[in-house]
């Protein structure tokens, strides 16, 4: 009789193991987990986006209640989707939107010119002023924002880029590049103020921004 109590209670016990480590699979048991051992830790973590696109749905409502905003992007293709219409729309913009994008006008052996020769070797279809011309894209739709939007500020940097920050006065998203790997193929963190990893994330934009170059969107009329 006990080895038979002994056996049903082993396959409970096995079943709820299961179905703990299934729920763990999806998303949100995740977030609550990392949730609360950012608690403990005080880094801020709240969530880990597998890739860096599935941030943009949560990113978007951050972006929507943001009293000020702060960018430091690669090539900069996300302020061009929806998760960045908030922004420019005119009802709901921020009074403060930095953004730095690498300079596009820096003679060759520039920042760009590395980051190019390394997507290469994983992306055939890159070419190496692919990438110059994609933040050049990037800028002229800034400037065109901007016609509409006066809190916008560009600045350009030449400086080794290692990870993408969208900063918030409440939130930050933060990106770590890889050498083989696309930006949008990236784990992408999320944290939130006060924390280390948030900190983090500002005084990575704020140095940037510090030794950066005022772009021509800035010194319209």
């Amino acid at each position: 009789m006990n080895a038979f109590l002994l056996g049903i209670l082993s396959s409970l016990a096995a079943s709820a193991l299961l179905l703990a480590l299934s729920l763990l699979r999806g998303s949100r048991p995740l977030w609550w987990l990392t949730a609360a051992c950012s608690w403990f830790t005080g880094t801020g973590l709240r969530r880990v986006y597998r890739r860096q696109a599935a941030a943009e749905h949560h990113m978007g409502q951050d972006l929507a209640g943001a009293q000020w905003v702060k960018v430091m992007a690669g090539r900069g293709n996300i302020l061009t989707r929806e998760a960045f219409a908030p922004l420019w729309s005119g009802d709901t913009s921020p009074a403060s939107v930095q953004i730095l994008l690498p300079d596009p006008d820096i003679p060759h052996g520039s920042w760009l010119d590395r980051r190019s020769q390394d997507v290469a070797r994983f992306d055939p279809g890159f070419t190496p002023d692919l990438l110059r011309s994609q933040v050049r894209a990037n800028i002229d739709y800034l400037t065109q924002a901007a016609r509409t939007q006066p809190g916008i500020r560009l600045r350009s940097y030449n400086l080794p880029h290692t990870c993408r920050v969208i900063a918030t006065d409440k939130v930050a998203y933060l990106t770590f590049y890889s050498d083989d790997a696309h930006g949008r193929n990236s784990p992408c963190l999320y944290a939130r103020a006060p924390g280390l990893l948030y900190t983090i994330a500002l005084q990575q934009f704020d140095t940037t921004w510090a030794n950066s170059t005022e772009a021509p969107l800035t010194q319209r009329p």
